[in-house]
C-alpha cells in the first residue's frame, strides 16, 4: 500500500484549524467591541465613566463567542448606570446594618432625644446638606435617561461587524489560515 509523505504533518495541521478559527473569531469579536466602546466613550457625558469603559476578554460559551463592554466597578459604574437609565423618584432610607433592627420611627425618636441632650443618636439619621432629615427621605429623581451605551451599540453595529470582518479577512488567506491567528 502506498504511503504519502508528510500526511501525518498535514493531518496535524488540519486538526489545528478549528482552534485557529476560534482564536480568529474571538479577536474579531474584540475588534467589533472596540468600535462600539469608542463610540460609547465619545457619547457619555462623564469623564469618570469615559475613563472607566472597559472591553472584557472574549469568551466562548456554548459555541457562541461573546465580548462584554463594561464600566469599571465603583463610582464610574454607578454613574454610568444612572446616566444610561436615568434616576426616577424613589425613597432613600437608613441602611439596616446601621439601624440595628430598629424601625425608622424608633431611630428618629432616639436621634431626636439624643439631639435634645446635645449628643448624636445611634447614627442612623440621614444628613443632607448638613441637616438631619430622618431615616427616610423622598428623592424626586434627578435626570431622565441619557442612553450612551445602547445608543453606541445601535449606531455602530454595522461598523463593528465590518471591522470584525476585516479582522477575519486579514487573517484568512484564500482557504489557508494565517499562521499568526492574533487574539488572546
Amino acid at each position: 500500500m502506498p504511503t504519502l509523505k508528510g500526511s501525518e504533518a498535514e493531518q496535524r495541521r488540519r486538526d489545528q484549524i478549528p482552534d485557529k478559527i476560534k482564536r480568529i473569531l474571538r479577536g474579531a469579536a474584540r475588534v467589533g467591541a472596540t468600535v462600539i466602546a469608542n463610540e460609547a466613550k465619545a457619547r457619555v457625558a462623564s469623564d469618570a465613566v469615559r475613563n472607566g469603559v472597559e472591553i472584557g476578554r472574549s469568551k466562548d460559551q456554548d459555541g457562541t463567542i461573546k465580548v462584554r463592554i463594561t464600566v469599571q466597578e465603583g463610582w464610574p459604574r454607578s454613574l454610568g448606570t444612572w446616566l444610561e437609565y436615568g434616576t426616577s423618584a424613589h425613597f432613600i432610607s437608613v441602611d439596616p446594618r446601621h439601624s440595628q433592627g430598629r424601625t425608622a420611627a424608633r431611630v428618629n425618636t432616639l436621634d431626636t432625644a439624643a439631639a435634645k441632650e446635645g449628643r448624636s443618636g445611634p447614627g442612623a439619621t440621614l444628613v443632607i446638606g448638613g441637616k438631619p432629615v430622618g431615616a427616610t427621605v423622598w428623592h424626586p429623581g434627578f435626570k431622565p435617561a441619557e442612553p450612551w451605551l445602547r445608543t453606541a451599540r445601535d449606531i455602530k453595529r454595522r461598523d463593528a461587524v465590518a471591522a470584525a470582518q476585516d479582522f477575519i479577512n486579514t487573517r484568512v488567506r484564500g482557504s489557508a489560515l494565517a499562521a499568526d491567528g492574533d487574539t488572546e
